[in-house]
């Protein structure tokens, strides 16, 4: 059962999926059809659900679910990433890899780069105490405030400099 996103309990379980480009206003609609209706028949051992999807930044895909009545069982979370699988193979993108790390600079522009050679960066400076990166700790709606932290309170503060 699809409901817009600011509608969806703030207690409500959510997924991140981080495309390493900005997504063009064509895939963005592509995105917002094909997860709508994802949503509206999302269910568990038949049950709908309350569901809904927030495209940050025009890069990341937040895909939520109210499981205060029916907890997401894992056949349905494999549907959820059938579903982003299909969209990367769509769109020619990859969203669904977790050796990635989202950084998003002062002008509010996103870069993603692989997680191996990320302690690079920091020790080159590439990477600032204060740059912005993606938390993948956000696991409920109602922490969306604090998707993005700065590199020293992430778990790249061990590589900076006491």
């Amino acid at each position: 059962m699809y409901l817009p996103f600011d509608q969806l309990a703030g207690h409500s379980r959510i997924w991140i999926y981080q495309a390493e480009r900005k997504f063009s206003t064509s895939e963005i609609r592509v995105i917002e059809e094909t997860l709508r209706r994802f949503c509206e028949g999302w269910n568990t051992h038949g049950n709908l659900m309350p569901t809904s999807f927030e495209i940050l930044d025009n890069q990341v895909i937040v895909l939520g679910v109210d499981e205060s009545n029916l907890g997401a069982s894992g056949c349905s979370i494999d549907s959820s990433v059938r579903i982003l699988r299909e969209l990367e193979n769509q769109l020619q993108v990859n969203l669904t890899d977790q050796g990635k790390v989202s950084f998003k600079n002062a002008g509010g522009q996103v870069s993603v780069f692989p997680s191996l050679g990320i302690k690079a960066r920091v020790l080159s400076g590439e990477i600032q105490p204060d740059t912005l990166v993606l938390n993948p700790l956000v696991n409920v709606k109602k922490d969306l405030e604090k998707v993005w932290i700065s590199a020293n309170e992430s778990w790249l503060n061990k590589y900076f400099p006491n």
